[in-house]
């Protein structure tokens, strides 16, 4: 496998390289997952022409891009988190903004009177288990 050097430091590009990755995939993945989410008809019109518009499919959509994007953006950063952290609290991020989605597309069709406090449950349960795990991580590297 071919090891690239960048000014004879491979540690620096192994380092620095990945976490920028992270972080502008992990934005842009966040910019359009909320474009989607809050415009799903300019977000079709620009982005997405694949018949027929859906905007319930594209609010869910979003609300799962912005969740990866969570993910990237806390896997790029120097914070005191693991991967499990990262996951919890991205899907966890990504679960709440589909309640959300759910809730703004009441009307859509859907059984929202049981999918709402399910997706809720869901989320609160992820982000709660996301930020134990976060604070648990943070705590033992003290």
């Amino acid at each position: 496998m071919a090891q690239f050097d960048i000014d004879g430091d491979r540690s620096a590009v192994g380092s620095s390289l990945p976490r920028i990755v992270a972080i502008v995939g992990g934005v842009g993945f966040v910019v359009l997952g909320a474009w989607a989410m809050v415009d799903p008809r300019s977000f079709f019109e620009a982005l997405a022409r694949f018949e027929p518009y859906n905007q319930h499919f594209l609010q869910d959509i979003g609300a799962f891009q912005v969740g990866l994007g969570v993910v990237l953006l806390l896997a790029g950063r120097s914070v005191r988190a693991d991967g499990l952290t990262g996951a919890l609290v991205g899907v966890g991020v990504a679960a709440a903004l589909h309640t959300v989605s759910h809730i703004a597309g009441r009307d859509l069709g859907g059984a929202p009177e049981r999918d709402i406090p399910v997706f809720a449950a869901m989320a609160v349960s992820l982000l709660a288990a996301g930020g134990l795990r976060w604070r648990h991580v943070r705590d033992a590297a003290h």
